[in-house]
């Protein structure tokens, strides 16, 4: 291939410097594409069951969080993450309680 590509090739959306490259990049960008949206139906699924939990606790004189459960979360996280798991944790957390 030529040192100049189109505006919009695939080699100049990758960065890549070959076509293999910048076909294995597209591929690859298409599966992280299809990951991400299995990871937000995930996280909308996680805040809906988070939702019924928090109703039936509060329902039953509870309080809408469990301090317990939501530290045990964090360790969780940070276990099979690390440091970044456990920011990951606490984001999730913070979505799924909802308007305080």
């Amino acid at each position: 291939m030529s040192s100049t590509t189109p505006a919009g090739s695939t080699m100049e959306r990758t960065g890549a410097r070959t076509d293999d490259a910048a076909a294995l990049i597209g591929g690859a960008r298409e599966r992280i594409d299809a990951l991400d949206d299995r990871i937000i139906g995930l996280i909308q699924e996680r805040l809906a069951v988070s939702a019924v939990i928090q109703e039936a606790r509060i329902t039953s004189g509870g309080r809408r969080v469990n301090l317990n459960r939501e530290m045990a979360v964090v360790s969780h996280y940070s276990d099979a993450l690390g440091r970044q798991g456990a920011a990951l944790a606490l984001t999730l957390l913070e979505l799924s309680r909802g308007r305080l």
